[in-house]
């Protein structure tokens, strides 16, 4: 762990417990800390108090800081001389929107490693009691984001067993519109879970064809969505 560097670094799923050994070192360490917003505040306790704390979070319907200025502040405090540590909630390559910084800080000269994180795609079914896996009922399994339902094959998504979204509160209803356009059973089952791994968190369980009635009126961000049969092994697991 060398100054004049910048890691990217996942910070799982939120809960301080599911952080990485190698992530929880580097904090230890950090000079800047550059950062999402996270869902659980006691990652920024793990960092020095001299520590330089920059909170870049990107957050659905208000002001979010630019990626470009994200991008400058990574180069320029490296530049300095110092430990950065960028860190992102899940993991960073996974929906993290590290390829911009990474192409900044190459095209700057700057040292970088990327930390691994445990993303919520994977942690959050788990931490419900659904597999994402099945021999019968689910040979595989794809990660999706919602947040821009126009541009997905839905007609190829609703083919797989088992389909994992993130960044889909917003747009449920139109998830559920499409699958039910290309074939999919109203009765098939379908998991929200809402601040997966922290004291919060909050599992509601539907079909398709009554799952907007039973989240009327509540906030699905943020939120992991689980759609396939695997939802039902809940009930056994």
């Amino acid at each position: 762990m060398t100054n004049n560097k910048v890691y990217l670094v996942g910070a799982g799923p939120g809960d301080l417990a599911y952080l990485t050994v190698k992530a929880y070192r580097l904090l230890a360490s950090a000079q800047v800390l550059v950062y999402d917003a996270l869902v659980d505040a006691q990652l920024l306790d793990c960092v020095p108090h001299d520590c330089l704390k920059l909170d870049v979070g990107k957050r659905g319907g208000k002001p979010s800081t630019p990626q470009t200025e994200i991008n400058n502040l990574l180069v320029k405090h490296c530049q300095e001389g110092k430990q950065v540590i960028r860190l992102k909630s899940g993991d960073p390559f996974i929906f993290g929107r590290c390829i911009s910084e990474i192409e900044a800080l190459k095209s700057a000269g700057c040292e970088f490693e990327v930390i691994p994180g445990i993303s919520s795609a994977l942690a959050a079914p788990l931490l419900a009691g659904i597999p994402l896996t099945d021999n019968v009922l689910s040979r595989c399994f794809a990660v999706l984001t919602a947040h821009e339902p126009d541009v997905l094959d839905w007609e190829a998504l609703s083919r797989l067993e088992t389909l994992v979204i993130l960044m889909g509160g917003k747009n449920l209803a139109e998830i559920v519109y499409q699958l039910l356009r290309h074939n999919l059973s109203h009765s098939t089952p379908i998991a929200i879970i809402r601040w997966a791994g922290t004291p919060s968190q909050e599992i509601c369980i539907g079909e398709l064809g009554n799952i907007l009635e039973q989240t009327a009126g509540l906030s699905l961000s943020p939120a992991v969505i689980v759609i396939g049969e695997v939802v039902r092994l809940r009930q056994y697991l």
